[in-house]
């Protein structure tokens, strides 16, 4: 059996090897309810995914499938899933969806919903403890339930059992553990088990971490709630994740429901994995390999840059699928050389009927306007992902020497400086002679150093221009200026565009790529 897909690395030069090569996940994920269903992914789900360039799918298993009687488990799904992966030449990322899916815990089997001796929940704080998500009423067990989390890893353990049994092929290459955990509708569990614990001291390797002392209330004050919270969802995931790496040691992540209006705990899943948290999650549950986001935010900039920050590789498991979504893809590439991009819903993308409607993204918090691909989306980043594709050992290369960068559209912002080695080039968005329309897609890219005064540029949305670098002497003209492709790194010219197309450097709707080789001169 040849080796199981493992990380390799720290940051933004972590790669993922998948039968020992390096895999760059170019990816999407389906709707949570697709999978439960083999009929539905052959009739609606892989057909809307074929001609995209993908290599891989972000798709669901459910403790609910697995388990349906305590101690008697399923694998019928998965094992479908897999065969049709396989027949896709597709990867995948499974999620499980275990205790908790979105903060709740909708996919538990029945019988861990009806045992209520057994299994305890979160409250809330006051005379009425339900919890509520924009008015709607959920329930979450909570991480201090013992039983619940042993259940929990258990199912898991078996599921990685099965996977270590049956994929030989490496179909699976990492493995989400639940899913956007924390506490929606209360800052924290109010339950008599969270009470008591709340009432103890910190634990001493949170203390330590901290340099604190007391109890949670005394050691870390007004955010004592979610940080209690963090530790010991933290705590639970990682009894489930070593149960599961005790039967097969893929990489394994949990991904974040990020902080949003009012900015408040439990408007957001309090004690979740958001960036704020790491330290917290890192100390409770250090066999977690990264931390992911889910990104329907608009400061997706900002999110991409915290994520891959202090060591952390980026991986995106979920992004909204709108027409920004190819200057977002190009952005992680070529910025932080992200492991994984994945627009949620991507069956959507090819122009599917969208499965979510607006009701239910109020429910969640976002906007409408983050599941509305539109304009031929699906298509474009289609296209995106196979120009990657071709100069993906490229990509890794110029990483490694700090020869690429990406650059992403702030709004607000006309422009963006791109600081080469030898020149600088300044991206206009839009038209650098006329403001940008509102409702126009985000303008973004990236841009390869391939030698002084020679770069490949693979961008939308803007114009290029170039200049030397403050206190220079020199000027640029163009040498060449060609349409093209790359072929196992190698760069194959198509057009040669030294006529009228040199003097306006513009990047369509539809991601280019172009190569600049300039001439520099002195006045």
């Amino acid at each position: 059996m040849a080796q199981i897909p493992y990380l390799d690395g720290t940051g933004r030069l972590t790669t993922l090897y998948v039968d020992g090569k390096p895999f760059h996940a170019r990816s999407g994920e389906i709707h949570n309810s697709s999978s439960s269903d083999l009929e539905y992914m052959d009739r609606k789900v892989w057909p809307a995914l074929r001609g995209m360039n993908m290599n891989c799918v972000v798709a669901p298993i459910y403790w609910e499938c697995v388990e349906p009687e305590e101690g008697k488990f399923d694998f019928s799904l998965i094992d479908g899933l897999l065969e049709q992966a396989r027949r896709e030449n597709m990867r995948l990322v499974l999620l499980w969806f275990g205790l908790w899916k979105n903060s709740s815990s909708t996919y538990v089997p029945e019988w861990v919903k009806t045992d209520h001796q057994r299994f305890s929940y979160v409250k809330a704080a006051g005379k009425k403890p339900t919890l509520f998500i924009n008015g709607v009423a959920h329930r979450i067990i909570t991480p201090l339930c013992k039983a619940a989390v042993e259940a929990d890893a258990k199912a898991f353990s078996a599921v990685m059992r099965h996977l270590k049994e049956v994929d030989d092929e490496h179909t699976v290459i990492t493995m989400q553990v639940e899913n956007e955990i924390g506490v929606i509708g209360s800052a924290r569990d109010h339950s008599k088990l969270a009470e008591a614990a709340f009432a103890q001291p910190v634990p001493a390797a949170l203390a330590e971490a901290f340099g604190v002392t007391g109890t949670w209330a005394e050691a870390f004050g007004k955010d004592a709630d979610e940080i209690f919270m963090a530790w010991h969802y933290g705590q639970a995931v990682e009894k489930i994740v070593q149960a599961g790496k005790a039967e097969l040691p893929l990489p394994m992540y949990v991904n974040a429901w990020l902080e949003q209006q009012p900015w408040t705990p439990g408007s957001y899943p309090s004690g979740g994995p958001q960036f704020k948290m790491h330290k917290v999650w890192r100390t409770a549950a250090p066999s977690i390999d990264f931390f992911a986001p889910d990104i329907y935010v608009d400061h997706y900039r900002a999110v991409c840059d915290e994520y891959a920050s202090d060591g952390n590789p980026l991986f995106i498991p979920e992004v909204r699928q709108t027409a920004d979504t190819v200057a977002f893809y190009l952005y992680a590439v070529g910025k932080h050389n992200a492991i994984c991009f994945a627009p949620f819903g991507v069956e959507d993308m090819a122009g599917g009927d969208a499965v979510m409607d607006e009701e239910t993204l109020h429910i969640l918090n976002i906007s409408a306007d983050a599941m509305q691909a539109g304009n031929n989306a699906g298509a474009l980043l289609g296209d995106v992902y196979g120009k990657v594709a071709s100069m993906e050992d490229l990509v890794e290369k110029v990483h490694r020497e700090g020869k690429i960068h990406g650059f992403l559209e702030i709004s607000g912002e006309r422009s963006e400086v791109v600081h080469l080695s030898h020149m600088d080039l300044t991206f206009s968005y839009g038209d650098m002679f006329t403001p940008k329309k509102p409702g126009i897609p985000a303008a973004g890219g990236l841009v390869i150093e391939l030698g002084d005064y020679e770069f490949v540029v693979l961008a939308t949305g803007c114009t290029l221009t170039w200049s030397a670098p403050e206190g220079s002497p020199l000027s640029f003209d163009i040498l060449s200026k060609e349409e093209g492709h790359f072929e196992n790194g190698k760069w194959v010219r198509g057009r040669i565009l030294n006529g009228d197309e040199q003097y306006r450097n513009t990047f369509g709707r539809q991601a280019e790529l172009i190569k600049f080789k300039l001439n520099p001169y002195r006045d």
